[in-house]
């Protein structure tokens, strides 16, 4: 049975504030937060403790992540959007504030942990925020913008810490100060009217089970993204080494990575909201994308021979895996709005970390057993499936993805 045409929504009143807002906070509390990430492994580095003991530490943040995502449309609906948000930039401050009043173990990884579960929280809200704002037939724009500007404060965190240095008081003390203004932003974000579906839409599991069987592909996007973009590029550094690279040029190849996610991440943006047909216009470009993805995957069994070929490899993996991730959340802001919106991105999250745990988890045990058959079949098959179920795809009459 045909529908109506899809309106797209739109923004909300005060949404030119309302951008602004949450580019000035993420701005802020993401420069923070990237620079205290390296700051705190080194300040356990100094005081002895070992590195497996590290690493977890690291990974407690995904483990918050993990844990709030699911409710994150629960937490929402209960207190509010913009109270959410307002939580979410105010407990990473009080996690900083802990780490520098205390040296125990611990406490710390309850600090990281519960740093970890707001930046969830921060990551879901933000993204829903600036697909509402956005104004109608932009979003693709603001979307690409944001996802640009959180690139660059991966940049911009880590480069503070070097201008400073690893003092940890003085440190600690200016990423106190960055997330502080990173709230003193998120308060101006106006007052909303009450979300779409503030009492009637379903939050919780349920609610993110709905938001999976309305954007199955657009989730499967996503996953692939999180797998190319930020799972490979964890393990590239090891991978380089296999591959008989230098320390430095290994650590070069996670820059590589990122820096293809930043500089296609606006651009992919601006293409999306050019197309007479927004949403077969982001079909094809995703299609595109995991082609490239595949393409790319195609030569990974000549690296280990031609050692050149990493480069722009590892290239168009970030750049792909980044857009892949934009385009998916553009679509979903294009859809949604209010509770909805907040389950979608939320399930999109949580694919898209996913994917990178996967990647992380499956081709750091690849590099070590099988780096020139077992990784280019795991990445053949990943970018294969994904492309299949892309071109899978139908389209009925009212545009929507199936």
């Amino acid at each position: 049975m045909n529908r109506p045409p899809h309106t797209p929504p739109t923004p909300a009143a005060g949404s030119k504030l309302g951008l602004l807002s949450v580019f000035g906070s993420t701005l802020f509390q993401l420069s923070g937060i990237f620079m205290l990430s390296p700051l705190l492994l080194l300040m356990l580095n100094k005081a002895g403790i070992s590195t497996s003991v590290a690493g977890l530490f690291a990974a407690t943040t995904w483990l918050g992540i993990f844990i709030v995502t699911p409710f994150a449309s629960q937490l929402t609906q209960k207190i509010g959007r913009r109270q959410t948000m307002w939580l979410a930039s105010t407990m990473p401050i009080v996690a900083a504030a802990g780490f520098m009043l205390t040296d125990v173990l611990w406490v710390w990884f309850v600090l990281e942990l519960l740093a970890g579960i707001t930046g969830g929280l921060r990551w879901v809200l933000a993204e829903a925020f600036i697909a509402e704002f956005a104004p109608p037939g932009q979003t693709g724009r603001y979307i690409g913008t944001y996802a640009t500007m959180v690139g660059l404060t991966f940049v911009i965190g880590p480069s503070l810490l070097a201008w400073v240095g690893t003092d940890s008081r003085l440190a600690l003390g200016l990423v106190i100060g960055l997330l502080s203004i990173g709230l003193a932003w998120t308060a101006l974000i106006p007052k909303l009217p009450p979300a779409h579906g503030q009492h009637s839409a379903h939050v919780g599991l349920r609610g993110l089970w709905q938001a999976v069987r309305a954007h199955p592909v657009i989730m499967l996007a996503g996953f692939i993204g999180g797998f190319f973009e930020l799972g490979l590029a964890s393990t590239l550094p090891l991978y380089g080494l296999t591959l008989g690279l230098s320390a430095s040029a290994s650590a070069l190849l996670v820059a590589t990575s990122g820096a293809g996610g930043t500089l296609v991440a606006l651009p992919s943006g601006l293409l999306a909201d050019c197309f007479a047909s927004p949403a077969q216009g982001r079909r094809s470009l995703m299609r595109a994308l995991t082609l490239l993805i595949l393409l790319s995957a195609c030569v990974s069994p000549w690296v280990a021979q031609t050692t050149w070929l990493i480069w722009p490899m590892v290239a168009v993996w970030g750049a792909a895996g980044g857009a892949l991730y934009t385009l998916a959340m553009i679509d979903i802001g294009a859809r949604e709005k209010g509770i909805t919106l907040v389950n979608s991105t939320a399930v999109l999250v949580l694919t898209y970390t996913l994917g990178g745990l996967v990647a992380s988890a499956s081709s750091g045990a690849l590099i070590d057993h099988s780096p020139t058959l077992g990784l280019p079949a795991l990445l053949l098959a990943v970018a294969g499936v994904g492309l299949l179920a892309l071109l899978g795809q139908r389209t009925s009459q009212s545009g929507d993805l199936t």
